[in-house]
């Protein structure tokens, strides 16, 4: 087996250049490590059959539901729920790793519009 090489954070974050376009960093069990940078407002959207977890490295970033709001800040996570309505936003641009399977598109059951991104793409 050749020894797997670790991921560097920054280095990989300083590669990203648009907002709400996920790239994948890693996969492990069927499931993507997805960085993304954020900024502004994403549509409401939930996703039926999968959980998703937001983990934020940089930045000030919120999880919005229909009944209550989520502040994160760096090295904090949350789990939403399959299934739940959620949005998520930043004020000022965040970095956020995203763990969730490799199948789920980005906007989930939310029409196709700009925010959603090609799924697999690596960074």
């Amino acid at each position: 087996m050749n020894a797997p090489v670790p991921i560097d954070l920054a280095e990989k974050f300083g590669l990203i250049h648009e907002h709400w376009r996920p790239r994948v960093a890693a996969k492990l069990n069927g499931q993507d490590v997805r960085l993304v940078k954020v900024k502004g407002v994403f549509p409401w959207h939930s996703h039926p059959d999968a959980e998703e977890m937001f983990l934020v490295w940089k930045g000030a970033f919120r999880v919005e539901f229909r009944d209550a709001v989520r502040e994160l800040s760096p090295g904090q996570f949350i789990v939403v729920p399959r299934g739940v309505e959620h949005r998520t936003a930043a004020d000022e641009e965040a970095e956020v790793l995203i763990f969730e399977a490799s199948d789920v598109i980005n906007t989930g059951d939310a029409p196709p519009s700009e925010y959603t991104a090609p799924v697999g793409e690596t960074v």
